[in-house]
């Protein structure tokens, strides 16, 4: 059985790493064997438990990815060639290994080990402290956009290097791709599917957490929707930093006021989602004491570990298929159709869905958004153009 996958994102600032660790610790507090891992290279998570890598507390792992050894393990031969294919063309030695340190390969080698840490079934629960809200929307939609390209691209590459491998070092003196090149971009391609079914799967979900101010709240509602639109549960929101009313002075009053309009907007956006409240604290809160306190306020009597009861976002039928946009808006969402491929816009983001042979044999017979939800409907006969 997988483990209990928690994701918390958010607006940088707003207290993602402090609402991870809390949970991180309540969970092991609880008795459940529980691993917390960082996406985000600026590794804070070390910080706010004041701890090295390692056990951190009984039942609490910490870990820190080592981005280089991952990479080699992962993608070794590709790395490799592309080093070996620098060297080649009268790059020394170290700016090949230089270049061949893509960018934003941490946080792909990060989902990498995730889904390594899930299949080895010695975790309950895995929190992940994600990267800032628009870092965590490219990194979740990768697997997915890797798939299709992919999907296109490998067997004809294969087929491609067979024909021309004989001329490329004759011609262009360099070294062609071989198979075990071809092989490790296969596995890459697999083990970044084997993460999106893990992340989208029964028992993961997200959290967003934001702090009660304007520019947050309508930043945490676009991501609601382009987390729904890339197939993410979100089954809660976590509100830091939230003033006490009790014996407030005249200036923290104010803030109190504005603060309880902001929560009341939040909690109406995100219905039915729960808005758990975390308060706004005297000191930082450092440490695996300060951290299980800040976890008990957070959740209160809720179940924090318990599976998700939100449904998936993407729900196919016999003739229709449904996706929840909460907070989209008719002017933002664009839907087209390619073939057996549906291509939805939200805003700034696109998602191209596969559709299954039942419905990608039919045409679309009409689209409606309505109360964040967009239903495609689709009728007998062959495929759109």
């Amino acid at each position: 059985m997988n483990p209990r996958v928690l994701l918390f994102t958010g607006k940088g600032g707003v207290g993602k790493t402090t609402a991870a660790a809390a949970t991180a610790t309540l969970a092991a507090r609880r008795g459940l064997k529980t691993l917390v891992v960082s996406t985000d290279t600026a590794h804070s998570l070390a910080d706010a438990l004041g701890v090295e890598p390692g056990e951190v507390a009984p039942g609490l792992h910490l870990h820190q990815v080592d981005t280089q050894k991952t990479l080699e393990r992962h993608w070794g031969e590709l790395q490799e060639y592309a080093k070996g294919l620098l060297a080649e063309l009268g790059l020394d030695e170290v700016t090949s290994e230089e270049i061949t340190i893509l960018p934003g390969a941490e946080e792909v080698i990060a989902l990498l080990e995730l889904r390594e840490h899930a299949q080895a079934g010695s975790w309950d629960v895995i929190v992940v402290d994600c990267a800032p809200t628009a870092e965590t929307l490219r990194l979740l939609a990768l697997p997915e956009a890797l798939d299709w390209h992919m999907t296109r691209l490998m067997p004809v590459g294969r087929k491609i290097m067979k024909l021309v491998s004989p001329f490329v070092r004759s011609v262009a003196r360099v070294t062609a791709p071989g198979e075990e090149v071809m092989s490790a971009g296969e596995r890459f391609h697999r083990g970044l599917l084997e993460v999106r079914e893990l992340l989208t799967g029964e028992q993961a979900s997200v959290r967003l957490v934001l702090t009660p101010e304007s520019v947050v709240l309508a930043e945490a509602r676009r991501t609601l929707t382009s987390l729904n639109l890339y197939g993410y549960r979100v089954d809660a929101v976590i509100a830091n930093r939230v003033f006490p009313g009790e014996g407030a002075d005249e200036w923290r009053a104010q803030w109190v006021a504005a603060q309880s309009r902001l929560l009341a907007e939040a909690e109406e956006s995100f219905a039915p989602l729960p808005v758990h409240i975390v308060p706004y604290l005297p000191a930082e809160p450092v440490g695996k004491d300060a951290l299980a306190a800040v976890g008990e306020a957070l959740y209160g009597d809720a179940d924090p570990f318990a599976a998700p009861t939100v449904e998936p976002p993407l729900r196919l039928s016999a003739d229709e298929l449904t996706l929840d946009l909460p907070g989209a808006d008719r002017s933002d969402v664009d839907l087209a159709r390619k073939g057996d491929e549906l291509i939805v816009t939200a805003g700034p983001y696109r998602r191209i869905i596969a559709l299954p042979a039942a419905l990608a044999r039919r045409k679309t017979n009409g689209a409606v958004l309505r109360d964040g939800v967009l239903r495609v409907r689709f009728s007998s006969g062959g495929p759109d153009d």
